[in-house]
């Protein structure tokens, strides 16, 4: 019990460490290359901290037990829009592009109506639903790599002055970080080294946390909508609330929505195409919460493009009153 503590202590260090290394490679990129912050965010950013699921899901497929794959990315979306959203507006109020309103939101509440709509066929997915979802995943990439000239932020901080959540010595930082931008090779590595302890830490969590749970006697299914998906969305959480604290809620709002979408179309197709999946243990409520928490999303996104703290509170107590569902 002791070590698995340990383990879970570990890797929470090393996703947030991860994720603060990872936002500044992202964000240098994203500098470099002239692309909005919300198109790396949803590619690059929404790719790497989507590991965690892909590996889980595939090594699902490939045991013969499919299944674990649906719940976890089921349970990891609902955390990445409630929690993580919720939390990131917490520490800072975040602005949202209107593309973002229009597409990006959009194209996350399409892929969970699709994957709605697939789960009601006697709650199998089969090779052809998987190669259907990878289709859909191409189309997104392809939209998003295109409009990634025509994106542009409602509002753009002066530089030099503080951004909300942000001192003016943050600002002041920033200032002189953007008078020398990061090199390239410098920006890729923090980039792959982010990532690689992202995964590591999340690993690490989700081991020592379900061995914690076991112990305590906790269902599998809990576990996998619980532990395991939220384990696995630890990047997303991690790397969105540093995003957000710095002022970066492009970063943060694209990687999460990026997330969404890359889980089920990416990570349910692929594993689709690998092996059928018959679910079990998810039911109509879990679907339709990961379809209610995207339609939030979206709402509180017409206010004014930005997502304030107290819509944030509501996401983070929303989730809470899932939680207390699940575990009742």
């Amino acid at each position: 019990m002791l070590l698995n503590a340990l383990w879970i202590l570990v890797g929470v260090v090393l996703v947030l460490w991860g994720a603060d290394r990872l936002t500044e490679g992202a964000v240098a990129v994203a500098e470099r290359l002239r692309v909005p912050q919300i198109v790396i965010g949803l590619t690059i950013v929404a790719l790497g901290t989507s590991m965690p699921e892909l590996c889980v899901s595939v090594v699902s497929a490939l045991k013969g037990t499919p299944d674990l794959a649906v719940g976890n990315v089921v349970g990891s979306n609902i955390f990445n829009a409630l929690l993580i959203v919720g939390v990131a507006a917490l520490v800072a109020p975040m602005t949202i592009l209107r593309s973002t309103v229009f597409k990006d939101v959009p194209c996350a509440l399409v892929a969970s109506v699709v994957l709605l709509m697939m789960c009601q066929n006697y709650w199998v997915i089969t090779r052809l639903d998987g190669a259907i979802l990878f289709v859909f995943f191409l189309v997104f990439m392809r939209l998003t790599i295109k409009g990634a000239t025509s994106a542009q932020p409602v509002a753009q901080p002066v530089q030099g002055e503080p951004t909300q959540g942000q001192t003016a010595q943050e600002a002041a930082a920033d200032e002189a970080s953007a008078k020398q931008p990061m090199k390239g090779w410098l920006a890729g590595l923090w980039m792959v080294v982010g990532l690689a302890a992202l995964i590591g830490g999340s690993n690490l969590f989700v081991g020592g946390a379900t061995e914690v749970a076991r112990a305590l006697n906790v269902s599998d299914a809990v576990i996998g909508l619980t532990i395991v998906a939220g384990g696995t969305s630890l990047p997303e959480l991690a790397t969105s609330v540093v995003a957000a604290k710095k002022g970066n809620s492009g970063i943060a709002i694209g990687n999460v929505l990026g997330s969404n979408v890359l889980n089920i179309l990416f990570i349910l197709g692929l594993t689709g195409m690998i092996s059928p999946m018959h679910i079990e243990g998810i039911t109509n409520v879990d679907l339709y919460m990961m379809l209610v928490s995207t339609i939030m999303i979206w709402f509180f996104s017409f206010t004014k493009y930005t997502i304030e703290r107290w819509e944030g509170a509501v996401l983070v107590l929303t989730f809470g009153g899932y939680m207390w569902y699940l575990l009742a």
